[in-house]
């Protein structure tokens, strides 16, 4: 007996491909499905087959925009040497990304903002996305603290990590892209070389710090 394993739909990941490329270029909200099933070449049952509203199409875009940040972010981390390299490289993907010719800003930043609401099940993928890169964050600045006794606090750096890469993001928009790259890695230098730390105690570290 042959056993047959189906793939994803054609259509699925046309509309898929489609509407990454709609969203991100013209915003979400600004892009109906009439104009999605158009361009993607499938009809209106077709859509809804497979995506049961807009909304499930957006889900499904914010996911699989967050499928790709976490591969290149595992391939940063899984080529690095070291903790503090990992963090090196991953500031480097995304510094890469701004010289992007279709780069727009991020993706997330602008989803929220078009769905402002926290019950909002896309608003909701937002922040279940910058959880996730907070934790990875959070693990490497913990590799990279682990001798600075402990009033060091790794999850303020991965914090002040997200808020430069949010800044960067948003002014590799308008900006000369290689003075916000460039800028952008300088600060996580200084995040990994300055030690985040609950006060200026005893428990400081002895290398320089930043009471947070």
């Amino acid at each position: 007996m042959t056993t047959s394993t189906r793939g994803p739909s054609e259509a699925r990941e046309r509309l898929l491909a489609r509407a990454g490329g709609l969203f991100y270029g013209e915003g979400i909200r600004s892009v109906g499905v009439d104009r999605l099933v158009s361009e993607a070449r499938v009809t209106r049952a077709t859509f809804y087959r497979h995506f049961p509203s807009k909304e499930d199409l957006v889900v499904a875009y914010l996911r699989a925009a967050d499928a790709q940040v976490r591969e290149r972010v595992r391939e940063s981390i899984d080529g690095a040497e070291s903790a503090a390299d990992a963090l090196r490289a991953v500031a480097t993907s995304i510094a890469e990304d701004l010289s992007r010719p279709e780069f727009r800003g991020c993706a997330f930043l602008r989803a929220a903002a078009e769905f402002p609401d926290p019950a909002d099940p896309v608003h909701r993928e937002v922040v279940a996305h910058r959880a996730w890169f907070v934790s990875v964050l959070r693990d490497l600045f913990t590799q990279v603290y682990r001798d600075e006794g402990p009033g060091a606090r790794p999850g303020r750096a991965a914090q002040h990590f997200l808020m430069l890469r949010d800044g960067a993001m948003s002014s590799g928009a308008i900006d000369e892209v290689a003075d916000v790259g460039d800028t952008f890695r300088r600060g996580v230098e200084g995040l990994i070389t300055v030690v985040h730390v609950a006060s200026d105690g005893p428990d400081a570290p002895t290398r320089p710090h930043l009471p947070v």
